[in-house]
């Protein structure tokens, strides 16, 4: 018996937040953990998604420094080879006998946010705050990852019947993992998958069985080329990038809506200009569109390239505009949302059971959620209430350590109980 301390294995990971596809020091604490548990077989890096559909990574030299930063943190070497290149992630398989394939998707990826430093913020008071300045686990998935671990020991140790997969995904953040983990092969087997979120503005000892609908997401990148001039002497010689971008920003929030249903758009970040008397020649943005379904999400994809074209042919330039990261929409399964719901109403620490809720936002594990589905299985998205201080992605964000216990124990016996609502 493992016997994992998840409230541990949760802070050190929260000390060590990595963000997308430079989960290196993530992935080998949670291999570790994962090899004491011990599993029928472990698939990591590499073989745990596939290279080819990855979103939104980062460049070399940003990988191999946080590669570098997990070695100095103690990261095995030998887990640091088989992530090389950013291919971080991994899937644990549990065979215990006939019966159903079951997945529980955890994601691990921190953001860019500095932690507070407080002595109300319990991170710094306890002494488990983010050791990289400038990064955190300001969205919980120290605690998703965690309370992942904690289902496969409780798995390992039932009378489950049927085969069992963790499935540990980076790259959630920027919707860029998720497309690469259900490419990878090991979902197309599983005949109910499960996925789970901390938070979400429902407190502690609340659960939601099941969640939808998600919108479809789309994030870009849109460069503008122009001419650079000197804004006094010959302001006319140049093609002021900046305007093309200024432009496409007014045309994108501009965009008309669908009758459809419900759509967004947002520019996150502009970049722009070297100096007061040169005419622009780049400008830059990053942003994105949504939809409530995958169909509206594409809709507003060619509405915002038109208008990306547009801004640059007003102001004569060009426009390059590349897709970073795209997750569809996706719907839970009743069935399993059933399942959920009833072991929520059973367990003793959950005070409020929810049956559905909606989400409002994004998220790729929708990529697993339809790869199981397409294929004849089922998915549910559960939200695990948890108390934060602080908003998701915000500096006092912090998870109720109690929120592990109740995760673990709603999504054992859900996965438990998995096999019998499948056979009805």
């Amino acid at each position: 018996m493992a016997d994992i301390d998840l409230r541990a294995l949760r802070r050190d990971l929260h000390r060590h937040p990595e963000p997308a596809w430079c989960e290196f020091y993530t992935t080998a604490r949670l291999v570790a953990a994962i090899e004491r548990i011990g599993v029928d077989a472990l698939h990591v890096g590499r073989d745990a998604v596939s290279g080819d559909a990855r979103l939104a990574v980062p460049d070399a030299e940003t990988i191999g420094s946080w590669r570098e930063r997990a070695r100095e943190a103690g990261a095995d070497p030998a887990v640091l080879d088989r992530l090389d290149g950013g291919h971080t992630g991994a899937v644990a398989v549990v065979e215990k006998g006939d019966g159903p394939t079951v997945a529980l998707r955890a994601d691990v990826d921190a953001l860019p946010v500095t932690e507070a430093t407080a002595d109300d913020h319990v991170p710094a008071r306890e002494g488990f705050r983010s050791g990289t300045e400038g990064y955190m686990h300001a969205c919980g998935h120290d605690a998703h990852a965690a309370i992942g671990i904690g289902v496969l020991e409780a798995v390992v140790e039932s009378d489950f019947s049927g085969t069992f997969k963790l499935c540990l995904q980076p790259a959630e953040e920027v919707v860029g993992g998720g497309r690469a983990m259900a490419e990878s092969g090991h979902l197309d087997d599983v005949d109910a998958l499960y996925a789970l979120h901390v938070g979400l503005d429902h407190p502690t000892g609340e659960v939601v069985a099941g969640v939808d609908p998600f919108l479809a997401v789309h994030h870009f990148d849109a460069v503008f080329s122009g001419a650079s001039a000197h804004a006094g002497a010959k302001p006319e010689d140049g093609r002021n990038a900046m305007q093309a971008m200024a432009s496409a920003i007014q045309a994108l929030y501009g965009l008309p809506r669908h009758s459809g249903g419900a759509t967004r758009v947002n520019v996150g970040t502009a970049n722009a200009g070297t100096a007061t008397n040169v005419v622009p020649e780049r400008a830059e943005i990053e942003g994105e569109v949504r939809g409530e379904t995958t169909a509206l999400k594409d809709a507003m994809v060619e509405r915002a390239e038109r208008a990306l074209s547009g801004a640059a042919a007003t102001h004569d330039c060009e426009v390059a505009v590349e897709t970073v990261g795209e997750a569809p929409s996706a719907v839970s399964d009743d069935r399993l949302v059933d399942v959920v719901h009833g072991v929520t109403e059973r367990d003793a620490g959950v005070r409020t059971a929810i049956r559905t809720d909606a989400l409002g936002g994004s998220e790729d594990a929708t990529y697993l959620m339809r790869r199981v589905q397409e294929r004849g299985g089922e998915a549910c998205y559960a939200i695990v209430g948890t108390d934060h201080p602080g908003g998701h992605h915000t500096p006092t964000f912090d998870v109720d350590e109690e929120t592990i216990d109740v995760g673990v124990r709603v999504l054992t016996e859900s996965v438990l109980e998995t096999g019998a609502a499948l056979d009805g």
